[in-house]
């Protein structure tokens, strides 16, 4: 009888969102998304190498400035390639992706993350400071500070084809990895941790991992080593995710896991018909269970296959990501570059953008997309970005909800007017009083109604900004027109306030 109830439940409420989702259409809009839009800018392809402050900031400000147009709303930015930092650390010496020698401080002195952290507020994005937990030495760094881990406690580091690897199979390590997480964590405002598919590293073939001796003195009674090793990167998985809500409990935690979990075969059900490398076998990283037991807050699976690969077919695994993946936020990792290159398998003359797009729309659990890689995008590769800012992203969106971090709305904003400016003429409001983390406004969202027309903020063509300023300079011509502003307030979740209405004559 309950199960029946909550099928009915579950339906009706299907019928209520499609019914809406109708009548949007009739009245020539889609309704406003929560909708995670990221880009990831990477620095361990060297693109920023030698670049003086003043062009680095130069590059990035355009990047953001267009990825913006685009739409993006959230940025995953590189701080941490091979423990070494993009940020000013006590723990970890400078990254030589940013100077090109490890150790070595930028000059003039500036501190990239909280420079990235500003300029992405500012433009209503998220910032995520991204990190590779366990990798400390790339294939290509031919030379290490004499303050980086690897040369100050080298045994905590194997090699393994060209890389150092933090051992996984060290309580220290994990440690270690969790003090810098909480270092970043506590002296920066991010809006999340991100981490990527580096935890043990991908096989090669002839290669063996070298952790026999720390498996003989901490096996913890596991009789596979497998599941050891498994067990390593989840004990580590989930006191990371507790570490970082502890300290801030509205930082989001989220793992960009290599595409396929396992490919499903005799004794292997949950798994999808692929042929590739294996999350849960080969890099013994159990994203599933992160995701189900709620260690992490979201995932971002590399879907950077073409529809209709051979052996990681794109359809197969996003609908099975959706399926499987749903206890959490679900972002899907596209390539730019990919995506442009491979011809629609029902339509050749275009790309396959429209034919992915489409189904993320489809599936109910996917809640978003991360862009590989963000330059790709700037760049307009096969014309992706236009499309992204005259279609897909056209409209603003909103983050994702979070309720089991924080469900309850902030106050709406106070004080909202118009003031003539020696800038010309301004709409400025306050932020209400907060008690508590949950409650505290963080940004605000402006939309903007023609005379007579209905107040809807379910239509996104309505707004103007997403801003975590206090203030929006208003359009004004000649005074005659008339318009309802309506300004609301997001907390550090994207809980949306109550409206405030205002009149103006522009």
């Amino acid at each position: 009888m309950t199960n029946n109830l909550n099928i009915r439940k579950i339906f009706f409420l299907a019928l209520l969102i499609f019914c809406a989702n109708l009548f949007a259409a009739s009245n020539g809009y889609t309704p406003k998304k929560r909708e995670f839009r990221g880009a990831w800018i990477q620095c361990v392809n060297g693109q920023f190498i030698g670049m003086s402050t003043e062009k680095m900031q130069q590059t990035l400000t355009y990047q953001l400035d267009e990825l913006q147009k685009d739409g993006v709303n959230a940025i995953f930015f590189q701080v941490r390639a091979e423990c070494d930092a993009l940020y000013q650390s006590d723990i970890e010496p400078w990254s030589r992706f940013l100077t090109g020698v490890q150790g070595k401080a930028p000059q003039p002195y500036w501190d990239p993350l909280q420079w990235m952290i500003d300029q992405c507020h500012k433009r209503g994005m998220e910032l995520h400071a991204w990190l590779n937990p366990y990798r400390a030495k790339t294939k290509f760094t031919s030379s290490l500070d004499p303050k980086h881990i690897a040369m100050t406690n080298p045994g905590r580091v194997f090699p393994y084809d060209g890389l150092f690897i933090l051992n996984p199979g060290m309580r220290e390590n994990r440690e270690y990895i969790i003090n810098v997480v909480n270092d970043i964590v506590e002296r920066y405002d991010i809006d999340g941790i991100h981490m990527d598919d580096y935890f043990y590293p991908y096989p090669v073939a002839g290669l063996q991992i070298p952790d026999d001796r720390e498996y003989a003195a901490n096996s913890n009674g596991i009789s596979n080593r497998e599941d050891w090793r498994r067990d390593n990167v989840n004990v580590f998985i989930k006191e990371c995710g507790e570490a970082i809500h502890r300290l801030k409990p509205w930082v989001k935690f989220g793992i960009s896991p290599f595409g396929i979990y396992r490919n499903k075969r005799d004794g292997v059900e949950v798994g999808s018909l692929t042929k590739g490398t294996q999350n849960y076998d080969d890099l013994y990283a159990d994203v599933l269970l992160w995701v189900n037991n709620g260690w992490i807050d979201y995932s971002v699976p590399q879907l950077y296959w073409q529809i209709g690969h051979t052996a990681a077919d794109y359809k197969t695994l996003i609908e099975w990501w959706n399926r499987y993946a749903s206890a959490r936020p679900l972002y899907i990792g596209e390539d730019v570059e990919r995506t442009a290159k491979f011809a629609d398998v029902d339509n050749p003359k275009i790309n396959q953008m429209p034919a992915k797009f489409a189904l993320h729309s489809k599936l109910p659990n996917v809640d978003g997309t991360v862009l590989w890689y963000a330059k790709a995008a700037v760049d307009n590769v096969g014309n992706y970005g236009t499309m992204l800012r005259n279609k897909y992203w056209r409209y603003p969106a909103l983050q994702p909800l979070m309720p089991f971090i924080d469900s309850k709305a902030p106050k709406k904003p106070k004080k909202v007017k118009p003031v003539w400016t020696s800038d010309g003429y301004v709409l400025f409001w306050t932020k209400p009083k907060a008690k508590h983390w949950d409650d505290e406004v963080h940004k605000y969202v402006v939309y903007r109604f023609e005379k007579g027309e209905k107040i809807n903020l379910d239509n996104p063509a309505k707004i103007v900004t997403i801003t975590d300023k206090e203030h929006y300079k208003l359009p004004y011509v000649d005074g005659t027109a008339r318009y309802t502003y309506v300004v609301t307030a997001l907390d550090r979740m994207s809980n949306e306030s109550k409206p405030v209405k205002k009149k103006l004559k522009l």
